[in-house]
C-alpha cells in the first residue's frame, strides 16, 4: 500500500498499438486542434472587437468559447505528445492538473449553458424589461459566478483524491480521470464517493433547473404568442438547444461507459465515446453559433473577409 504522493507517474493503457498509423492519427488530432483554436478564437475576437456585439447573449457566448479553448488545452496537447510516443505515461502532478482542467471545463460548460438559457428567457418572455434585468454588471457577475463555482467545487474533489492511498498506477484510459484514479485506492473511499455524488448533482442538476425553467417559460410564450415571437425563439434558441443536447449526450456517453462494463464493445468505440464531449463540443459550438446567428456571420465577414483596401 503506497500513498499517492509516492507514485511518480500513471500508465495509460487505452492507447492502441498503432504502428505507423500513429503519425496519421497525430496529423488528424493536430488538424482538429488547429481548427478548434482558429474557430473559437475567430468568434472571440469578432465579439470583442465589435461594440454592437457587446450584448449579454454574445458576452455569454464569448465565455462559452473561452471555455472551449480552456478544455481543449487540457486534452489536445497531451494527446499530441502521447500518440507518437511508445510509452504512455503521465506524471502524478500533470495527471491531477488534467483532471482538474477537464472536470472544471465540463462544469463551466453546463453553467454557461444555464446562464445563456436564462438570457434567452428574459429576451423572449420579458423583452421590455430585458436591459433593466440584465445589466452589464449582472452579466459580469453571472460570468464570474459560473467560473468561480466550477473552479472552487472541483478543488474539493482534487483534494480528496490526492490524499488517497493507492495500490496501483495503471489507468485504462487515454487521459486521467478522477473516477479511475479513485478506483486504484486501497484506503476507504466513502467520503470520495459521497462527494462524487454531490459534485455530480452540483454539476448537472443545479444548472438543469434554470434550463428547464427557462425553456418551459419560452415554450409557453411560443404557444400563445405571435408568429413573430415563435420565429424569434426558434432563431435565437436553436443554436443553444443544439449545443446543450450535443454536450449532454457526450457527457452521458462518458458517464455510461465509465460506470458500466463495456469490455464487450469494440475498443475503438469506447475511445470515441470517451473523447466525444471533449473533442466535438469545442468545434460544434463555433460552427452552430456561427451558422445560425446572422449578426455574428455578418460581423466575421466585415471584420476579416470583406475589408476594402
Amino acid at each position: 500500500m503506497v500513498n499517492s504522493s509516492q507514485i511518480p507517474y500513471f500508465i495509460l493503457t487505452a492507447y492502441l498499438d498503432m504502428g505507423y498509423l500513429k503519425y496519421l492519427y497525430f496529423l488528424i488530432v493536430l488538424m482538429l486542434y488547429i481548427v478548434i483554436v482558429f474557430a473559437n478564437a475567430l468568434l472571440i475576437v469578432t465579439i470583442c472587437m465589435n461594440r454592437s456585439l457587446h450584448e449579454p447573449m454574445y458576452v455569454f457566448l464569448c465565455s462559452l468559447l473561452v471555455n472551449q479553448l480552456y478544455g481543449s488545452a487540457g486534452l489536445f496537447p497531451f494527446l499530441l505528445l502521447q500518440i507518437p510516443s511508445d510509452t504512455h505515461t503521465i506524471s502524478r502532478s500533470m495527471c491531477f492538473l488534467q483532471i482538474y482542467c477537464l472536470y472544471t471545463y465540463a462544469s463551466v460548460e453546463f453553467c454557461n449553458l444555464a446562464v445563456m438559457s436564462y438570457d434567452r428567457y428574459l429576451a423572449i418572455c420579458c423583452p421590455l424589461h430585458y436591459k433593466a434585468r440584465l445589466t452589464s454588471n449582472k452579466v459580469a457577475l453571472f460570468i464570474a459566478l459560473v467560473w468561480l463555482y466550477s473552479l472552487i467545487k472541483f478543488l474539493v474533489s482534487l483534494f480528496l483524491t490526492f490524499h488517497l492511498k493507492l495500490c496501483g498506477n495503471v489507468i485504462d484510459r487515454l487521459y486521467c480521470q478522477n473516477y479511475y484514479v479513485t478506483k486504484l485506492a486501497c484506503s476507504d473511499t466513502t467520503v470520495n464517493n459521497i462527494w462524487g455524488i454531490v459534485a455530480t448533482f452540483l454539476t448537472i442538476f443545479v444548472p438543469l433547473f434554470p434550463i428547464l425553467f427557462s425553456y418551459t417559460k419560452i415554450l409557453r410564450v411560443c404557444v400563445v404568442g405571435s408568429k413573430e415571437t415563435r420565429q424569434k425563439a426558434v432563431s435565437t434558441c436553436s443554436p443553444h438547444i443544439a449545443s446543450l443536447i450535443n454536450f449532454s449526450f457526450g457527457c452521458c456517453f462518458e458517464i455510461f461507459q465509465s460506470r458500466f462494463n463495456m469490455n464487450g464493445s469494440p475498443r475503438i468505440l469506447r475511445i470515441v465515446l470517451s473523447l466525444y464531449f471533449l473533442a466535438i463540443q469545442p468545434i460544434f459550438n463555433p460552427i452552430i453559433y456561427g451558422l445560425r446567428l446572422s449578426k455574428i456571420r455578418q460581423m466575421c465577414r466585415n471584420q476579416f473577409f470583406c475589408k476594402k483596401l
